[in-house]
């Protein structure tokens, strides 16, 4: 098949990446089998990679998650008097929590909460909230997330299992409604032993039906559990980061 932009992309950063990498090794480290970026590349399947594969595939090449997504390719997106790049264009602008969103029309709050009941059993998550709201255009999450303001909660991650997609201190946006793993994704959920984010998939063909946990981390190992020895408080879909 012929290869566009964002395949021939990928290509050339497997080739340049030092230490060297290649499609394999780039597959496994996205939590994924051995073929998976051969097919993604050669056969077209699946057609686009997943934000959770761009983010652990971007951290593996060192390089920005931008630039495995369509339409990435530096365009020029007229604004008015001056010109901003695509990629910029599609960021959020996140308001101070000072920010009234009665006076700002299309921005909403999304709280600032950690998780204070979530003991598995597949029990529904409590929130409580920490007094902080971050703001987030509205537009911006329907069409850029795919998202409700309402079912939407930023939780601070903590301890490193999820580095380099992940780092202790990093502020991520979780979306309530989004509880099953499929298609696999990073989640934040409760174990039976702590609340923990971490890439979720179902195991095929059991019974019951069981989820395979994975750090991104090597030095974690993956387990499993029951889908009733856990409790899912919601997809990561965006996360933020001091620099």
């Amino acid at each position: 098949m012929k290869l566009d932009p964002i395949r021939r992309r990928l290509l050339e950063l497997v080739a340049h990446r030092d230490p060297p990498t290649d499609l394999k090794k780039a597959s496994l480290a996205c939590g994924k089998n051995h073929a998976y970026l051969h097919q993604f590349v050669h056969r077209g399947t699946p057609r686009r990679l997943p934000e959770d594969v761009r983010w652990a595939l971007a951290a593996h090449l060192g390089v920005d998650e931008s630039a495995l997504r369509d339409g990435s390719l530096p365009m020029p997106v007229t604004t008015g008097a001056r010109q901003v790049d695509a990629v910029t264009a599609r960021r959020p602008r996140v308001y101070s929590r000072i920010l009234d969103p009665d006076t700002e029309p299309g921005v909403v709050a999304v709280p600032e909460v950690r998780v204070t009941a979530a003991a598995g059993g597949g029990a529904v998550a409590e929130y409580e909230a920490l007094g902080d709201s971050w703001y987030f255009p509205v537009d911006w999450l329907r069409h850029e997330l795919r998202a409700r303001a309402a079912d939407l909660k930023i939780i601070s991650i903590d301890g490193d299992s999820m580095e380099p997609v992940l780092s202790a201190g990093d502020k991520v946006l979780i979306d309530t409604s989004r509880v099953a793993p499929s298609p696999p994704g990073i989640f934040v959920l409760h174990d039976g032993l702590g609340l923990v984010a971490k890439q979720v998939e179902y195991v095929p063909n059991t019974d019951p039906p069981t989820l395979v946990i994975k750090s991104a981390n090597s030095r974690y190992q993956d387990y499993e559990r029951t889908v009733d020895e856990v409790t899912i408080a919601g997809r990561v879909i965006w996360f933020a980061r001091r620099l």
